[in-house]
């Protein structure tokens, strides 16, 4: 028994401090992690980034902006799209939310060298890029339905001109009538 007794006392000793600890981490972490606190996430949608701003450090959260590419053009120009954490969900104070501002207008995208395609190609073309097809009009040259030019907004535009994205394109396209051969204008 004699022998058993110092190990006992040692045990009861490590099981005392243990408790000692879990106690003060308890205690600790309850403290540091604010348990217990929420803050209901504003709705953010469709604010401006100024409002945006004010209303996220009224409630005591922080925000950082990502990075939006795609245009919505439900939403007006420099506006929240899109919010994380949702709103409604309760966070914590100086949570950060993470936030996607719609870009003041669409892309541009290149336009490509469509001259001497046939039309179904180009409307294929186009529209897999993200442009709409506007009017198509004809002009004397040999090859039914081959692109002979392209305009936007009344104005011719060749091989690599920028345009927005969704901009309707007017397809120039040949008759299939030997005559007048149109000069390259997408080059």
């Amino acid at each position: 028994m004699t022998k058993l007794k110092p190990l006992l006392l040692t045990l009861a000793k490590m099981a005392a401090i243990l408790l000692i600890l879990i106690f003060f981490l308890k205690f600790w972490l309850s403290f540091s992690t604010n348990h217990g606190q929420k803050i209901a996430v504003p709705n953010l949608s469709k604010m401006s980034l100024l409002k945006m701003k004010v209303v996220l450090d009224k409630a005591n959260l922080s925000y950082k902006i990502l990075d939006t590419i795609a245009y919505n053009p439900n939403y007006p120009p420099m506006t929240v799209i899109e919010q994380n954490p949702d709103f409604g969900e309760y966070v914590k104070e100086n949570r950060k939310i993470y936030i996607k501002l719609n870009p003041s207008g669409f892309s541009k995208i290149k336009i490509p060298n469509l001259l001497g395609k046939t039309k179904r190609q180009a409307i294929l073309e186009l529209k897999s890029m993200g442009f709409k097809i506007g009017t198509f009009s004809y002009i004397q040259s040999r090859g039914r339905n081959v692109v002979r030019g392209l305009s936007f907004n009344g104005k011719k535009i060749k091989n690599g001109d920028m345009i927005p994205k969704t901009s309707k394109i007017n397809l120039i396209l040949a008759n299939g009538k030997a005559g007048a051969i149109l000069k390259d204008s997408i080059q």
